[in-house]
């Protein structure tokens, strides 16, 4: 990716909201597609085979949630979800059908390039792993294998979205060791933010929590977050 430019899909039913973020990210160097709705967007991404989509929630013909699923069956590609509603139990569907980051509107433009950005230096980083070997982390019952980018609970594999698995290689690479909101945003985001931003934190681990074990990752309430070595 780092040879040509990103290819990243737009999918937002309002015209000019779409046609705002389509410019910014070419002015930003990228190459944009736009879809306006839920079937195209999923023609879209088999036709062009993104380095990564932002995608609306409420779309017509069938919503962004129902994209997500879809896509993420075919060909795995992180996905920004933009979301109308703060709501957490929305939040978690959205990171639960796969799902990487999510924006709330109304947002910032300098926001969504800063988010677009970080999840593809993500995505090089991963490559770059994949590609050097790497030893297995293995914590209690949990088996991190960070070349092929697989995770397994008592045996038995998990299937993690491109954050979760990073999120949970920053805190199986430090066993017991609380790290705070800040450095986990900092080191797997990419990115800094103040309070509002330091929420994207805590709806990924509750999402990871629901597929790795609830009890596995502590909460030290106003602190951060900790991988209980069992």
């Amino acid at each position: 990716m780092s040879s040509r430019p990103a290819t990243v899909l737009v999918v937002e039913d309002e015209p000019l909201i779409n046609e705002s973020v389509c410019q910014r990210l070419r002015a930003e160097g990228h190459q944009v597609v736009a879809a306006y709705d839920g079937p195209g967007a999923v023609a879209a991404h088999a036709e062009h085979r993104p380095d990564l989509v932002v995608l609306d929630v409420m779309l017509p013909g069938f919503d962004g949630l129902e994209v997500c699923r879809r896509i993420q069956a075919t060909t795995p590609v992180p996905v920004l979800m933009l979301t109308a509603r703060d709501d957490e139990a929305d939040v978690l569907v959205g990171l639960g059908v796969g799902a990487d980051d999510y924006l709330t509107k109304p947002f910032r433009m300098r926001e969504l390039v800063a988010r677009v950005a970080a999840l593809l230096r993500r995505v090089e980083r991963a490559a770059e792993i994949a590609s050097t070997p790497s030893d297995t982390l293995v914590v209690g019952g949990l088996r991190l294998d960070p070349a092929s980018r697989r995770v397994q609970v008592e045996g038995h594999e998990v299937h993690l979205t491109p954050t979760e698995f990073d999120l949970l290689q920053a805190l199986a690479a430090a066993p017991g060791h609380v790290l705070t909101r800040e450095r986990l945003l900092a080191g797997v985001w990419g990115w800094e933010g103040g309070a509002g931003a330091t929420r994207t934190v805590d709806s990924h681990v509750r999402s990871l929590r629901a597929k790795v074990g609830a009890e596995r990752v502590r909460t030290v309430h106003g602190v951060g977050y900790a991988l209980e070595p069992r």
